[in-house]
This record gives C-alpha cells, sequence and structure tokens, in this order.
C-alpha cells in the first residue's frame, strides 16, 4: 500500500480514520442559508477539536449538510455526532437567526436520524488484493 501523508501516529497505533457524515434539520426544513452554515462551520470545527479530531470538509444545501472528519480511534462516531448535534443545535438556537426561528420550534433544532459512512484513501477491492498478495510464510519442511 502506497504511505500517505494523512497518516496519524498515536501513542500506540497508526490510522487514517475518516467518516462522511449528513445532518438534517428537524422535519427536512430549509433552514440553511450561507450566514447559517458558515455559524454551523465554526461550531463544527470546534466540537472537532475537542475530540481531537479534524473537520476536513463542510458545505451543505438549504436542507442538509455535510461533513467529512477524520478522527483517532478513541473516538466513537456516535458521541462524536452526539456532541456535534448537541453543541450545534443550543448554539444556533442561541444565536437566533430568523430564518431557522421561524421553521424549527420546540427543542430539537435536528432530526434524531443522520448517515454516517466510513471512507478512505483506496477501494475495498484494492485492499483486498494488497492482503492477498502478502508474502505467506511457507510450512517449514518436516524431517
Amino acid at each position: 500500500m502506497e504511505k500517505s501523508s494523512e497518516i496519524h501516529h498515536g501513542r500506540h497505533c497508526i490510522f487514517v480514520l475518516k467518516v462522511h457524515l449528513v445532518f438534517l434539520p428537524k422535519y427536512r426544513r430549509n433552514v440553511f442559508t450561507p450566514r447559517v452554515l458558515d455559524y454551523l462551520q465554526n461550531i463544527m470545527i470546534s466540537v472537532c477539536n475537542d475530540f481531537d479530531a479534524k473537520l476536513e470538509e463542510f458545505n451543505g444545501e438549504s436542507d442538509h449538510c455535510h461533513l467529512l472528519i477524520s478522527y483517532p480511534p478513541k473516538v466513537s462516531i456516535s458521541k462524536l455526532v452526539n456532541s456535534l448535534k448537541g453543541v450545534s443545535s443550543r448554539m444556533i438556537r442561541k444565536q437566533s437567526f430568523p430564518e431557522v426561528a421561524t421553521k424549527i420550534w420546540g427543542n430539537h433544532f435536528w432530526s434524531p436520524s443522520y448517515y454516517a459512512g466510513s471512507c478512505g484513501g483506496v477501494t475495498i477491492s484494492q485492499i483486498r488484493k494488497y492482503i492477498e498478495n502478502q508474502n505467506r510464510p511457507k510450512n517449514p519442511s518436516l524431517k
């Protein structure tokens, strides 16, 4: 396998872990404007930093947003998602964006569901081929 500059080193491990997340606002309302997305991006960066993770990409449309995050093995995706959604929900409500306040009500900003997909630099077939081509030791000859 090719050595990547994205490889991270922990105390006892070497890793490249990335996840693609998609979040939807409650009722899939059209609440994301450029201003709201910019504000959310800054919150997501801050939360990722708290987890020793990095927000690699962030963007969205009016009714959903995408995040590409690299993270260390000690991080549970479900805990990261819970924190990203919880903190951003509190902060976005505190900021009082009119485009959000008129379309989302109650105590929840995000839909309870989300998409999480693992992703990396190579395809499954490339990894499979690399593993198949390992130099497996031969059985020692019996004398």
